[in-house]
């Protein structure tokens, strides 16, 4: 989670499509220039040790837009694919 955060600060696209499911990958990450992320604040996460093949992570990612503060809260859903953890999916939290 924290790596594909990073990706994201970083707009790092080619990191963040190889670490999304191929069955939930976009074509293409459409990078909005005017939002900076800020911080990211891990709340929970379930399952996701080597014992596992799947697992959840709860977190709020702070931005600023146009100079304005916002927050992305999601529950993002992680699997194993070809042995490597990838994101498959997410709910936004309210």
């Amino acid at each position: 989670m924290r790596s594909r955060y990073s990706a994201f600060v970083r707009r790092d696209e080619a990191y963040l499509l190889r670490s999304w499911h191929p069955d939930t990958r976009p074509a293409r990450i459409d990078f909005d220039p005017a939002l900076r992320w800020r911080g990211l604040d891990v709340l929970a996460a379930t399952e996701g040790s080597a014992f596992h093949s799947t697992g959840t992570v709860e977190f709020r990612a702070h931005y600023t837009e146009g100079g304005r503060a916002g927050e992305l809260h999601e529950t993002s859903r992680f699997t194993r694919h070809d042995g490597d953890w990838v994101y498959l999916d997410g709910t936004l939290r309210g």
